[in-house]
């Protein structure tokens, strides 16, 4: 592998500390090599299991002295550590960059790409990571409580809530990289559309969350739908059928079974009661009402990871961890989705999220 721990689960599973710049890590006959500037050797040195070598072993000062681009540099750097450790035939993740592979394949190592082989490897947590992983539900939990205690208040926006949980998020020590949901009305039907505007009596709220927790690089992921004031038969009906399609999910997740049998258990319900689904549809229109995404995903050091829980899903193993949020739509009124955390157990599931389904704030 070459890439940082930052933006590369693969890489992160490995070595376990944040590492802003790129440096090659790689495996061969039982040894665990890390290949990396003297700024983050006193890190990585407090690891177990890892063999350091320095860039300066491999001659960087003398690549430097020669005035070339920082790029050449680096992929040189790369060749060199392969060298170093003996490494001819490779397998990378997907990742991994076209700029290295060219100049490694061009000095005579193969690459081959075998990115499963990199998503199993982490699939299963290990201590540290479901303990971030759950330092990040407590901080979602946190959050949308506080999200449910604001909306109650009235007067408020989108903006507003999402800053709510922002806020909260800082004080729990997570953050969150990508965005904070919290739309409204004829919004919540918009896939991951963030949400804008003042929110009306009426209308579907959805607040979906998933903070990273630094310390771990893991993630947490949960989802609720409230109404402020009275919320509307329509937005009723939803709740109930979807809140059933979580409990279904609760009892049949198991090793196993299979992301895409779950996915087609909610499905099948949905549609006995007059809803589309994604097994239903035309294949050749796109899907805007009923249910148009997939039953959810695996997370942990990415907030989408293997395993999956749609039509294409894979089978579930003990240690994985979900993201199971079913939901109904309609294009131009909004829709209903719960989103609960799950960690596969030896005989069953344990659910990581705390946190009340009920639609009024």
């Amino acid at each position: 592998m070459f890439a940082d721990t930052i933006r590369s689960p693969e890489l992160r599973h490995e070595v376990p500390v944040p590492i802003p710049d790129a440096f090659v890590y790689a495996e061969r006959n039982g040894s665990r090599y890390v290949v990396v500037g003297s700024l983050e050797i006193p890190r990585i040195s407090e690891l177990d299991g890892l063999e350091l070598i320095p860039l300066d072993e491999l001659g960087i000062d003398e690549l430097y002295s020669q005035g070339l681009p920082w790029y050449e540099a680096e992929r040189e750097l790369v060749l060199r550590a392969c060298r170093k450790i003996g490494l001819e035939d490779a397998i990378t993740p997907r990742s991994f960059p076209l700029d290295a592979a060219d100049h490694l394949r061009a000095n005579g190592i193969t690459l081959q790409a075998k990115g499963e082989v990199f998503d199993e490897r982490r699939r299963v947590k290990n201590d540290s990571e479901l303990a971030g992983v759950r330092r990040a539900q407590e901080a979602a939990e946190s959050a949308m409580g506080r999200i449910r205690a604001r909306l109650s208040e009235g007067d408020v926006s989108c903006e507003d809530l999402q800053a709510v949980a922002l806020q909260c998020f800082s004080e729990a020590g997570v953050i969150a990289p990508d965005m904070v949901i919290v739309s409204h009305g004829a919004q919540t039907a918009v896939g991951h559309e963030p949400g804008h505007g003042r929110i009306e009596e009426g209308e579907p709220v959805i607040a979906d969350l998933y903070p990273e927790d630094p310390a771990s690089g893991c993630y947490a992921d949960m989802t609720r739908t409230f109404c402020l004031g009275e919320p509307p038969e329509e937005l009723t009906r939803y709740h109930a059928l979807v809140k059933e399609a979580l409990d279904r999910v609760h009892e049949a997740v198991r090793p196993g079974v299979r992301g895409s049998e779950l996915h087609r258990m909610v499905c099948d319900l949905f549609q006995e009661h007059g809803y589309p689904t994604q097994l239903n549809k035309d294949p050749s229109k796109p899907l805007e009402d009923g249910f148009f995404h997939s039953l959810g995903h695996g997370v942990g050091l990415d907030v989408h990871e293997l395993p999956s829980l749609g039509r294409l899903g894979t089978e579930l193993v003990a240690g994985d961890v979900l993201a199971v949020e079913p939901g109904l739509y309609r294009k131009g009124f909004g829709g209903c989705r719960l989103e609960d955390l799950v960690l596969v157990t030896d005989d069953g599931c344990e659910v990581l999220t705390d946190f009340p389904y009920e639609l009024g704030p």
